[in-house]
C-alpha cells in the first residue's frame, strides 16, 4: 500500500514507518509542523520518502494513495487544499488520536465524533474510554516499540525522566512531582527545551539535555530506574522505551500507566513517599532494580512489540481498502 502520513509524533511515526508499506511524508520548504519531512533524530528506513504538496497533488490525481493517516484536525484541510480531494470520502482515511482530551470533562467530545466514515484509532484503551467518540467507528491500536536491545547497566545512582518542554508542561508532565522525588534521589531530565528546568527542580537535578533517540536509549539505560510522574498523558512512549531497554519503573498511577507497568516491573502509585522510598531502596539494592528491569523489558516486548503493532495496523488498513 501507498500511505500518506504526516510526521507529527516522532516515536510513534518511527514504529509506523517500519511497516511493509510505502509511507510518504509531507515536506514543506520551512520544514514546519505541516511538512516536517523525515526525522533527523530517529532511525527511519531509507524507503520512507518525502513528498512536497505538489507531489502529493500529482500522486492523488493519479489515484496513487491507498490511505491517508490523519493525526490533527488541520490535516483534513491540508489534504483537500493540496489535492482537491476529501479524506475519508474520496480517499480512505483513519484518524490517529495520540492525546488525552483537554479542558473540562463536559467538553471531551472528539472532533470526529459526528463522522461515521473515518475510524478514530486511539493509541491506548484509556484514550478510547475518556474521549466522547460519538458515532465514529473506534479502534485501539496500542503502541509498538522497535527493540533497542537490553541496554540496562544501572550504574548511575540517579533516575531518568524524559519530557519535552518540562517547564511549560510542568503540571501535565509532573515536573513538580519529579522535583519532590529529586530531593531524595537525583533526577536527570532528557528532552527538548529543557532550559529553565532548574527553576523547578532546584534540588537533586543531575542534568538536563536533548539527545537523539539511539543516544537517549543508551544514556537512560545507565540510570538506576526510570521516573514517570505524568499526571495526564496518553501514555508516554519514553516510558515504554525505557522498559524495553530494561529499566525498572517508578510511575504515577494515572491514565494508562497501571496497565502498562505490571507490579513486578516497578512501582505504580500516587504516593510520592512510596516512590521515593522505592527509589532509595533500589539505590541500595541494584540487584533488585536489575531484576525489576528484566520484568519490565519482558512485559514491554510482549505487549508493545513492533511486530504486534505492525500486524494490528496491517489488519486495520487492509480492512479499510478492500
Amino acid at each position: 500500500m501507498r500511505i500518506l502520513a504526516w510526521h507529527v509524533h516522532g516515536s510513534w511515526m518511527t514504529a509506523f514507518v517500519h511497516s511493509r508499506h510505502d509511507v510518504l511524508v509531507p515536506v514543506t520548504p520551512d520544514r514546519g509542523p505541516d511538512g516536517l519531512g523525515r526525522a533527523t533524530t530517529y532511525s527511519w528506513p531509507s524507503r520512507v520518502r518525502e513528498v512536497s504538496p505538489q507531489e502529493i497533488a500529482d500522486t492523488a490525481a493519479d489515484g496513487g494513495f491507498d490511505a491517508v493517516v490523519l493525526q490533527r484536525p488541520q490535516d483534513f484541510e491540508l489534504f483537500q487544499a493540496w489535492t482537491g480531494r476529501r479524506a475519508g470520502i474520496d480517499v480512505p482515511a483513519v484518524y490517529v488520536e495520540h492525546n488525552t482530551p483537554r479542558g473540562d470533562v463536559a467538553g471531551w467530545r472528539h472532533p470526529l465524533a459526528d463522522r461515521t466514515d473515518i475510524p478514530i484509532v486511539h493509541v491506548t484503551p484509556f484514550n478510547a474510554a475518556m474521549w466522547d467518540n460519538g458515532d465514529a467507528p473506534v479502534r485501539v491500536v496500542e503502541h509498538g516499540i522497535p527493540d533497542p536491545g537490553h541496554l540496562y547497566t544501572g550504574t548511575l545512582a540517579t533516575l531518568a525522566f524524559a519530557c519535552n518542554e518540562p517547564e511549560r508542561r510542568a503540571r501535565v508532565a509532573g515536573t513538580d512531582l519529579a522535583a519532590r522525588v529529586a530531593r531524595s534521589v537525583p533526577v536527570h531530565v532528557y528532552g527538548m527545551k529543557t532550559d529553565g528546568v532548574e527553576q523547578l527542580i532546584t534540588t537533586g537535578l543531575a542534568g538536563a539535555e536533548e539527545l537523539a533517540q539511539a543516544d537517549l536509549h543508551k544514556r537512560m539505560a545507565e540510570h538506576r530506574a526510570y521516573l514517570h510522574p505524568y499526571r495526564w498523558t496518553s501514555l508516554g512512549l519514553a516510558l515504554l522505551e525505557a522498559m524495553t531497554c530494561g529499566l525498572p519503573v517508578l510511575a504515577l498511577s494515572t491514565t494508562e500507566a497501571p496497565e502498562a507497568v505490571p507490579p513486578e516491573a516497578g512501582l505504580v502509585t500516587c504516593d510520592l513517599d512510596s516512590l521515593r522510598a522505592t527509589a532509595r531502596r533500589w539505590l541500595d539494592d541494584p540487584a533488585e532494580a536489575r531484576e525489576r528491569g528484566r520484568a519490565a523489558r519482558q512485559h514491554a516486548l510482549a505487549r508493545y512489540g513492533l511486530k504486534r503493532f505492525l500486524d494490528d495496523w496491517d489488519r486495520l488498513l487492509e480492512g479499510m481498502t478492500r
